[in-house]
């Protein structure tokens, strides 16, 4: 983005899509493994050197594993280098396997308009009690990033280091059985039906909105000290 010197008003720069003379063409006959590996590959293996961990191919598209640490930094990288031009973040997920030994991956798609390129980021977090399920947010990078780095910490319980506020987002605040999407999590949930059902008939269903939807302002009292002081302090609903 650029300002008009005449106007002082911003103008914005045009992306055209891939290079002068290319049109969009389906990819055929793609092979499961192997294939042309995205350039990006080989100017991030000469920019982070060994952070950058191993690379694949699988089913045309180019997946990158890189150390945890230099998430921010890799990403950082992608989207501000002119070489690059990764400015779409895709998502923002994770994949647990049912192996009990094989780390958790954290995943990334990444796109770039002006060259036409995808790819995937992935950082592993092992299973073994030691490291953190944790990695750097790239909220900084990708504003977009906000809602999707909530999703994946409400869901698998990952922490986005850096994040501004890192809260659930599907379910509610008060909520206590855990990460849904874990492959530790019982199909019927963490407490017996009973249990359950007590819970329910002691909560305060009013307690789960902002205070701009309660209709019962005693309910406010029974929001968590944290979601009192937000809320005090001018936040909206939907934020």
């Amino acid at each position: 983005m650029t300002t008009s010197k005449e106007h002082g008003t911003p103008t914005f720069q045009v992306v055209y899509p891939g290079q002068p003379g290319d049109a969009p063409a389906t990819l055929r006959n793609i092979a499961h493994r192997g294939g042309a590996m995205n350039p990006s590959v080989d100017a991030l293996r000469a920019t982070f050197g060994a952070a950058i961990l191993r690379s694949e191919v699988v089913w045309g598209d180019t997946t990158v594993y890189v150390e945890r640490a230099k998430v921010a930094e890799i990403c950082a990288w992608l989207q501000g280098d002119p070489s690059q031009s990764y400015e779409y973040l895709v998502d923002v997920t994770a994949v647990e396997y049912r192996d009990a030994v094989r780390a958790i991956e954290v995943v990334w798609h990444l796109r770039s308009l002006k060259f036409r390129r995808f790819l995937r980021l992935k950082a592993e977090l092992p299973k073994d009690g030691k490291t953190p399920l944790a990695v750097p947010s790239v909220w900084a990078v990708w504003k977009g990033a906000d809602w999707l780095e909530r999703e994946c910490f409400d869901m698998f319980g990952i922490r986005f280091e850096g994040h501004p506020d890192l809260r659930r987002i599907l379910m509610w605040e008060q909520y206590k059985e855990g990460y849904p999407l874990r492959k530790d999590f019982p199909m019927r949930g963490r407490f017996s039906r009973s249990e359950q059902l007590k819970q329910a008939l002691a909560a305060n269903p009013e307690a789960r909105y902002s205070m701009e939807e309660l209709s019962i302002s005693d309910a406010f009292e029974d929001l968590p000290t944290d979601m009192r002081s937000r809320l005090l302090g001018g936040e909206k609903t939907g934020e």
